[in-house]
């Protein structure tokens, strides 16, 4: 399984709730992609920012996601949610 945490930045003051919309949306979207497993957004308790947990069948079929048009569109709706960009780190899971 491929894994990626995505490390979001802060969100512009007042758009909050645009955001946690645009996770839920989106997350629709790319629910529909071939080799999806499940997207999470967390929320950090003690203040900071919000993180996502998302999960493929393997790096392959991320990249293929990320070369679809559907998901640029995504990207350009939340951009300007954003005070910065988010930052993935990407995982393969080796055991459990």
């Amino acid at each position: 399984m491929f894994i990626v945490i995505i490390a979001f930045p802060a969100i512009k003051e007042g758009k909050d709730a645009d955001f946690r919309k645009w996770f839920a949306s989106s997350g629709k979207t790319f629910s529909n992609f071939p080799g999806f497993i499940s997207r999470k957004l967390l929320e950090p308790i003690d203040g900071g920012n919000y993180a996502a947990v998302v999960e493929f069948r393997d790096k392959t079929a991320f990249q293929a996601m990320h070369s679809d048009p559907k998901h640029d569109e995504a990207g350009k709706q939340v951009a300007p949610l954003f005070d910065g960009s988010p930052t993935p780190t990407f995982y393969q899971v080796i055991s459990g």
